[in-house]
Parts: C-alpha cells; sequence; structure tokens
C-alpha cells in the first residue's frame, strides 16, 4: 500500500504541475494565472475537488502518442463560492496550450452535465489556443457537444465564462453562447478569424487587441459583459454576480439579511431633476434607492444609453433596467434594445424581479439606425417586457414619450405597478414636433408665427407635460414624491413576491430576429 500510495502522490505532483516550472513561469510573465491558479481564488479554501485528473487524449496521429498533456489540458471539478456549490472548469494554457481535443471537451461535457443534475452554476475558465489540430475532426466534434450543453442549460443554471487568454475560431461560440462573458484587458482576446488572416483576406491591420480585446468587446461588440483589469479582479466580481445569482431557475435569487432601512428616505432626489434640455445622471437615483446604494452593472460600457444592473432592495435581489440621460439623451437605439432584451430575458429565466426607470424621449432617428434594423431590434424590447412573468414595477422620472413610453415596460406591455414622479412627462411627442402637427396652419397664418408657435407650445406643456393625464386613465398607479421611491418600490414588490403567471402552453416563441 505504501508503495502505492507514493505513486499516487508522485502522479498527482506530475499532473498538477502541468507544463511545467518554465511554462507557468511564462504565463505568470504574461499577466496570467495559471489554470488552478484560477480554481484556487474561485473556490472557497479546501472545497474543490477535481474530477478525471487523469485523463489522457487518445489521438496516435502525428507522434502524438508519444506526447503526454497533464490532464489533457483541462481542471475540471466543483466546490463551494461563498459556501454554494458551483462546478468549473479551467483550461490550462502551460499544457499544449490548453488545445481542445476529444478527451478535453468530455472533462468540460462532464461537468456541465453534472451541473444540470444538481441544479447548480457553471463557471468556465477560458484560455486555449483552440482545436487539437492532430485531432481532426474530433476536436471539432469536441466543440459541437460542448455548443449542445450550453443551449441545453441555457435557462435552467447561470453559466459564466471568464475569457483569459486567447479564444479563436469556434472556441468563441461557447462564451458567447453563456450568460455572462468576462474579459480581461491586455490578456485576453476572442475573434472568429485572428489578425493575419484578416490582413491577407482584407487587407487591413490591426493588433490582437484591436481586433478581439477586452475593451473592443465591452465597448465596440457587447460580447463581454465585464472587462476587468486582472486575473484576480475579474475572479472576484465573477463571486459577486454569482451572490445576486440563484442556483437555477428552481429557485429564487438569495435574499441577504438586510443592513439599509426599508423606511429610508431620500430628500436629495426631490430637486434632482434638472431644467429642460438638461441631463442628469441616472446612477444616482439608483443609487439612492438601492440598498446600500451598490449595484452590479453588466455591460457598462457597452450602449451606456441604457442601463442593466443587479442590485437589492431591502436584502431582496432585483434587475433594474433604466434610461441613462446622461448618454444620448437617454435615446433607445439598436444596442439599448438588444442589452436590455437580453437582461431582461434573464432575469425572467431565473426569477429575478425587474424595476424599469424611464427617462427616454423616443428611439434615436437617423438612416443608419433604420437601415440597421431599429425596428426588428426594438421590437425585441417590447417582446421580452411582455414574455415576462416575473414581478415589473416601472417608474418615469421625466420624459416618456411615444414607442418609447410603451417599450420601457408600460402597463400595457404587462406591468404591475406603475409609478410617476410629479416631473413626469408623458406624451405621444416632444411638445416641439407635437405643435409643428396639430397647429400647423393656424401657426402659418398668424401674424407673428414665432409668439404663436411658442403661445401654442406652452399650451401643449400645460395640457400633457405631466403624469395625471396618464393617472386619470389609470395607465400610471401612483404619482409620488420622489424621496418616497425607495420605500414605495419594496412595498411594492413585497405584495408581488408570490406573483404566479402562466403562459398558452407552446414549444417555444419565436422572437423578433
Amino acid at each position: 500500500m505504501k508503495d502505492e500510495l507514493d505513486r499516487l502522490t508522485k502522479l498527482e505532483k506530475q499532473i498538477k504541475a502541468g507544463g511545467g516550472k518554465e511554462r507557468i513561469q511564462k504565463q505568470h510573465d504574461s499577466g496570467k494565472l495559471t489554470a488552478r491558479e484560477r480554481i484556487d481564488l474561485l473556490f472557497d479554501p479546501g472545497t474543490f475537488h477535481e474530477l478525471d485528473l487523469f485523463v489522457q487524449h487518445r489521438c496516435t496521429s502525428f507522434g502524438m502518442e508519444k506526447v503526454s498533456i497533464p490532464a489533457d489540458g483541462v481542471v475540471t471539478g466543483y466546490g463551494k463560492v461563498n459556501g454554494r456549490t458551483v462546478y468549473g472548469y479551467s483550461q490550462d494554457f502551460t499544457a499544449r496550450g490548453g488545445t481542445l481535443g476529444e478527451m478535453h471537451a468530455k472533462k468540460i461535457c462532464k461537468v456541465l452535465d453534472m451541473a444540470m443534475t444538481m441544479k447548480v452554476p457553471m463557471v468556465g475558465f477560458i484560455d486555449s489556443g483552440g482545436a487539437r489540430i492532430q485531432e481532426g475532426v474530433n476536436a471539432l466534434n469536441g466543440y459541437g457537444t460542448i455548443f449542445f450543453r450550453n443551449t441545453y442549460a441555457s435557462g435552467v443554471i447561470p453559466q459564466i465564462s471568464a475569457v483569459m487568454g486567447p479564444a479563436a475560431g469556434g472556441a468563441v461560440y461557447s462564451p458567447a453562447m453563456t450568460d455572462f462573458v468576462f474579459m480581461v484587458k491586455r490578456t485576453s482576446y476572442m475573434y472568429i478569424t485572428g489578425p493575419s488572416v484578416v490582413k491577407a483576406a482584407t487587407g487591413e491591420e490591426i493588433n490582437d487587441e484591436e481586433l478581439g480585446g477586452a475593451m473592443s468587446h465591452s465597448v465596440k461588440s457587447g460580447v463581454a459583459h465585464f472587462a476587468c483589469d486582472t486575473d484576480e479582479q475579474a475572479i472576484e466580481d465573477i463571486k459577486k454576480l454569482l451572490s445576486y445569482l440563484p442556483q437555477s431557475n428552481e429557485e429564487n435569487p438569495p435574499d441577504i439579511p438586510p443592513t439599509d432601512s426599508p423606511d429610508r428616505r431620500d430628500s436629495a432626489l426631490d430637486d434632482i431633476i434638472p431644467e429642460p434640455h438638461k441631463t442628469y445622471d441616472m446612477k444616482t437615483i439608483i443609487r439612492s434607492i438601492v440598498d446600500n446604494g451598490e449595484f452590479l452593472e453588466p455591460c457598462q460600457r457597452y450602449a451606456p444609453n441604457i442601463i442593466t444592473c443587479f442590485a437589492r432592495l431591502n436584502g431582496h435581489v432585483l434587475g433594474i433596467i433604466a434610461s441613462q440621460p446622461d448618454y444620448l439623451a437617454g435615446c433607445l437605439d439598436i444596442n439599448a434594445s438588444d442589452k436590455a432584451s437580453r437582461f431582461i430575458r434573464f432575469c425572467d429565466a431565473f426569477n429575478i424581479p425587474l424595476l424599469t426607470i424611464a427617462d427616454v424621449p423616443g428611439y434615436l432617428p437617423g438612416s443608419s439606425q433604420e437601415w440597421g434594423g431599429i425596428i426588428r431590434h426594438g421590437a425585441k424590447l417590447l417582446w421580452c417586457y411582455s414574455d415576462a412573468t416575473v414581478p415589473k414595477i416601472t417608474l418615469i422620472t421625466r420624459k416618456a414619450y411615444g414607442g418609447a413610453y410603451i417599450a420601457m415596460c408600460s402597463q400595457s406591455l404587462g406591468a404591475d405597478y406603475t409609478l410617476a414622479w410629479p416631473t413626469a412627462e408623458i406624451a405621444v411627442m416632444g411638445a416641439e414636433g407635437a405643435v409643428a402637427i396639430i397647429h400647423r396652419q393656424e401657426i402659418q397664418s398668424a401674424a407673428d408665427p414665432k409668439a404663436k408657435e411658442k403661445e401654442k407650445i406652452e399650451e401643449y406643456r400645460k395640457l400633457l407635460y405631466n403624469p395625471y393625464v396618464a393617472a386619470s386613465q389609470g395607465y400610471i398607479n401612483a404619482v409620488i414624491r420622489p424621496r418616497d421611491t425607495r420605500p414605495t418600490i419594496i412595498a411594492a414588490l413585497e405584495a408581488l413576491r408570490n406573483k404566479k403567471e402562466t403562459r398558452p402552453a407552446r414549444k417555444h416563441d419565436n422572437i423578433p430576429m
């Protein structure tokens, strides 16, 4: 037995050493942690249990029968994150570049299957040179089996991907199919075709960071939800994100004992709305409303004209979608519609109530938006709000015009409780545009057209630029003092906690493209 135990210890040590000291040092020199260091940081100390440590590839082509790849280039297993079970995998770039082959993929699929069986979240660290070319179609099939499981698990368990090195070609699709993607600045990148192929095909010269770096994907493409400075920060943010999420769609998100009074009022909100045509930061309002002013914002840099974030009210998790008047005046556009729509669907899938805060003048005008498909992209937002069955509360702080009023979770889209501040302006369009249509002939025939136009604009504003017309028709349930926003929303959420809504049986809906 002693000999066998010594042999086991030796084998474990060899495999856990990955590609060896030289390659580990190279990983560190490039600003990256190793696969096992990432696992150690994610999981609570002493709780991680590794699976399939001794798995080896079965390839015999191109001399691969003589090549040993420790753990076949990926660490897999399960453990506790903040006391709750999570499954995970971490690709080992020091072991043959973390390339994916048949057995590598099977290890990932196994933990995905186990996470689904146990109904717990899945976290994957991607750091790979891509498909193991020597294994040919077996490597391609491996990617396919992972994609299938990502789809199968969607909406059942939270799936989080952290791209912490290269991800190219087919390797990018698994992260893109998960719920949240983290990237690390200057050390991670994702693209379908790399800079050399781009140059050969188009003549464009571009480097890895510009083509597929963390900032490119968090600002321009929206593929990355979080762009972090280091591996350590990314892992800490993953833990924070998990703290807002349920283990699966069969549970509610985790409550915590509140440390902020549910009756807290903020008189500063009474003066936050500026003069017409001036901006303000919606995040100031969000901080005032939520517990301790804390929230976690995915896609912070992408489509900043709309805010999506997780927060707590009286210890209970909720998702917030809010216009941002500080950027594009809070207009809805293609990217904002897509960003908000996916966030709504995630929250609805995982039983997270929704709070919508609207200060929206309309959809962004222009040919680029029309030709880019703002009609179908904007329709997604209408669709997702209508489709969501979680509690939905809407607050209008200032403007809510035209179709954008409807799109920001109006009562007609199924909002359970609609609120407005006294400064809310609910109308088909802005006063200037409305007057130009309604009183065009009267203005043109007036002795002083400009004075007449000014008179009619003021008349329109007095008539409709308030929340009371909508409230008189039952479209607004309550007009509240801004200082009372937090306790009012907390009371509404408490009343809606046991909401159940059944929809017609169907295989699935057909969301606008």
